[in-house]
């Protein structure tokens, strides 16, 4: 929850000043090799602890609405259930990752962003715009989201307690313990509400509940570091008209356990492998506790996976090579084929197993900047057997402000379980879908100097064999949705933005500390036959407008609004054009912060989904607070 880490705001600010050089001097995984933020030659943006702690956002997926690139649909407040893409894709085509660990759930992308962690534990998070195979596998088709967790830096302890519109509650409490050598943190926090809506008979249809835990611990053995991870999200929501209009009383059920262990080497050759564990839960009600007028839909998820990485350092660059093997698996009461040996109520299963070989080089030659890699998949769940998907990028830095960079890649997408098998409620699955792959072109220029940071980029991607839910109306209006390799899709873009640190302009007496604004802008080009309607057919932002302002007082008060302008392209008449205010008042006092958000602030009406309603004014007041021992 935002209020842990508004804690933090004390040290923050003393370091805010700095921070145009601290964001672009950090080593982001926009490549396999590890590059400085202000050296990549793609677009990353970089939600560093500064950002997080004074935006007014609950949860991660809330932070992620900001971001200029990404576009986040949510049917639930507070995270409960969101969607999540990039660049105009769906929000299958992200993947998500803890520390660089993949924890993309295979099932469907609704589950993908039901993060094991609090916002407490967050240290930065990086979202990788475009193709981003190359880097993080095959869940990648459009781009990436890593949360990079932070290591405490001494035994502290931290706790907070918030409450406010439609009997909301949140809490949050972590402990950070320092050893010879290493160390341990463990959080904890729950939150809440009735929610802003009922059903038609009056009950409940828009209420929550969630538990998130997460450990974090590691050491230092001198020539070799070891670190592990540990957590588990656990969520029950009113799913009030999510996934049908004619049913406002449907309820789900989601679990997530996530676990990991990774070493990093050191020296001129980084050894770095790497075993994860993720295990997913889900059950959907469409009748909310009375399975006797319909069945609950139950599925199981497992992924095992392990990584292993080598990155050689030599007079002629850096070079990375390895290997990624990932066993994904689930049993469901509708989900993949028949088993043999039915588990309760789990009688249909599916598994399959990715291999991924990758190579890539990085080379500095005076004022240039470049990588080129490619990376070779094979997957037991398909018969395409092996695709090899290269790219390459490059930055040139014109003057010490100013770098220009362009980019060639490609990625690779395996359908979900759902998309494979979800032959229920109109829907007719193709078990035999083709993985989607992308080309993309990008290209832009940065101009980075002391208290400004502006990029501009342009990109083209071309999509194929990409997965759609497709109905032919010739058959009547009773034909089935069908998810086939129906779709070429292309899709040319433009980004603009520019961040301001006003200290480091006119001095620190100034009030306002940051000033942002960014604007996007996308079209899509997508051929249908006659008769045919599509369920994804270009459901895109056209226009995006974010604008960011940070004022601070007396170095204690800090007012902070964020507002966000959402253009979408789309068949609905409910889904017009909206913006949205956010703002958060806070006061700082030795050890302990007070504060006061407000989301939609003029209290707009707003839909991201159909006919879903949204929140409207959202109030929630708490108290945080943060100390050594």
């Amino acid at each position: 929850m935002t209020a842990c880490l508004l804690a933090m705001i004390p040290a923050l600010t003393a370091n805010a000043q700095n921070q145009t050089e601290t964001i672009d001097s950090v080593r982001v995984t926009a490549t396999r090799i590890p590059i400085a933020l202000q050296s990549t030659a793609r677009i990353v943006t970089l939600l560093d602890s500064v950002t997080i702690a004074s935006t007014p956002a609950e949860t991660v997926n809330d932070l992620l609405k900001y971001a200029l690139g990404v576009d986040v649909r949510q049917r639930g407040a507070m995270g409960m259930q969101t969607d999540i893409s990039i660049r105009g894709g769906t929000y299958n085509q992200v993947a998500v990752l803890l520390d660089g660990i993949n924890i993309t759930d295979p099932q469907t992308g609704h589950n993908s962003f039901d993060f094991p962690v609090n916002i407490c534990d967050i240290e930065r998070i990086e979202i990788l715009e475009g193709p981003a195979s190359r880097v993080y596998g095959t869940s990648s088709l459009l781009g990436a989201v890593n949360i990079v967790t932070r290591k405490v830096s001494g035994n502290e302890a931290t706790a907070s307690v918030e409450g406010g519109s439609f009997r909301s509650l949140g809490t949050t409490a972590s402990v950070g313990i320092m050893h010879r050598g290493g160390f341990n943190s463990v959080s904890a926090g729950y939150q809440r509400s009735d929610g802003f809506s009922r059903n038609a008979a009056g009950g409940l249809n828009g209420d929550f509940g969630a538990f998130k835990a997460f450990w974090h611990g590691g050491h230092d053995f001198g020539r070799r570091n070891l670190s592990w991870q540990a957590g588990v999200s656990n969520k029950d929501f009113g799913s009030s008209t999510f996934y049908s209009a004619a049913y406002d009383d449907q309820f789900e059920h989601t679990l997530k356990a996530f676990a990991s262990v990774k070493s990093e080497g050191k020296g001129e050759l980084h050894f770095s492998p790497a075993l994860y564990w993720n295990h997913g839960e889900d059950r959907f009600e469409l009748f909310r506790n009375a399975p006797e007028k319909y069945p609950f839909n139950y599925h199981k998820t497992d992924v095992a996976g392990a990584n292993l990485n080598f990155r050689v350092d030599t007079r002629l660059g850096e070079s990375a090579f390895g290997a990624e093997a990932r066993h994904e698996r689930i049993i469901s009461t509708n989900l993949g084929d028949r088993l043999e040996d039915p588990r309760g109520v789990y009688v249909c299963g599916l598994s399959r197993t990715a291999f991924n070989l990758f190579l890539e080089h990085h080379v500095t030659v005076g004022r240039l900047s470049a990588s080129a890699g490619l990376t070779t998949v094979y997957n037991t769940g398909n018969k395409e057997g092996m695709k090899v998907f290269p790219g390459i990028d490059a930055n040139f830095r014109i003057s010490d402000a100013i770098r220009i960079y362009a980019s060639y890649n490609t990625s690779y997408r395996m359908p979900t379980f759902t998309e494979l098998y979800y032959s229920v409620g109109g829907h007719l699955a193709d078990p035999n879908l083709k993985a989607e792959k992308l080309r993309a072109l990008e290209g832009g220029v940065k101009y980075l100097s002391r208290g400004i940071r502006a990029v501009a980029s342009v990109y083209s991607n071309r999509g194929y064999d990409l997965i759609d839910w497709i109905k032919d109306t010739s058959a009547g209006d009773e034909a089935p949705w069908t998810s086939i390799n129906h779709t070429r899709l292309n899709t040319l873009g433009q980004e603009v933005s520019i961040r301001l640190a006003l200290p480091e302009l006119f001095g620190n007496n100034i009030p306002l500390r940051s000033l942002s604004i960014g604007y996007s802008h996308q079209s899509q080009d997508k051929q249908l036959e006659a008769n045919l309607r599509s369920l994804y057919s270009l459901e895109y932002i056209r226009h995006k407008v974010v604008a960011q302002a940070d004022f601070r007082f007396w170095d204690k008060l800090a007012i902070d609004l964020s507002w966000r302008y959402v253009d979408r392209n789309t068949g609905s008449n409910l889904l017009t054009p909206y913006s949205l205010l956010d703002t958060k008042l806070s006061y700082d006092f030795p050890h302990l912060n007070l504060y006061l958000r407000a989301n939609n602030l003029l209290n707009r009406t707003w839909y991201d989904f159909g006919d879903i309603p949204q929140p409207g004014l959202w109030i929630m007041a708490g108290i945080s607070c943060k100390l050594p021992y």
